[in-house]
Parts: structure tokens; sequence; C-alpha cells
């Protein structure tokens, strides 16, 4: 079903706002030319003093299928004591940063053109 975009509900120009205006996850074009949407989690740390952290999850779609076919992920960005704050932090990231950072973690991933024996040299 297509819900017509609210742009009273936020700013579409972040993460959040653009998930609450469109009523779906923003979608990117990676530079390897998959096809991509965001989403923001946020998970339980373990730390007493942040208990809660945020990161983004690049869910890769299969071309000419809606068929997820991988996945990037995140460090975390923030850490909080509170989930709704890490959230709404992320959130608050905008969809140009968004796109940075994916783009930073498909040239971190991409294998390595070296033979494997000249990439052990260096290990």
């Amino acid at each position: 079903m297509f819900f017509p975009p609210d742009h009273t509900a936020g700013d579409a120009n972040t993460i959040g706002g653009y998930q609450v205006v469109h009523s779906r996850p923003a979608g990117f074009e990676g530079k390897d030319g998959a096809a991509y949407s965001v989403e923001i989690v946020v998970d339980e740390t373990g730390d007493p003093g942040a208990p809660y952290a945020g990161y983004l999850l690049f869910v890769r779609w299969r071309s000419g299928d809606p068929v997820a076919a991988g996945h990037l992920e995140t460090d975390y960005l923030v850490q909080t004591t509170d989930a709704d704050a890490a959230l709404a932090r992320v959130g608050a990231m905008s969809l140009s940063e968004a796109k940075q950072i994916l783009d930073a973690l498909i040239d971190a991933s991409a294998p390595s053109s070296r033979p494997w024996y000249e990439a052990m040299r260096d290990a």
C-alpha cells in the first residue's frame, strides 16, 4: 500500500525523519551499484554507564528481486543511558552522512585485489 509523504511529521533529510515522513526506511544506491535500505538499531551494551548504543544497519537488496542479499553495519555511533535517546541521536543523522558511511563500509568490505599470499606477508 502506498502512503503519501507527510512532510509535517519530521525532517525528511535525516534518517529518523525520513522514516516518519515516508513510512519506510531511507534507501540508497551504494558505490558498488547495489540498492541498500538503512535501519536504526539500538542494542543493550552491558555497560552500566551507557547501557544502550545505536548504530546503522544497511540491508543490501538483490537486483530485480525484493530479497535481502546481505548487510553492512556500523560500529556503535552513540552510547547513552536511554534507548530512546540513542534512537533519536542516530535518527538525527543526515541522509548524506549515512550515505558517506555506507560507501566507507562498502570500501572496507571490498575484497582485496592482491593475492592471498601477498596479503599474508603484511599480516
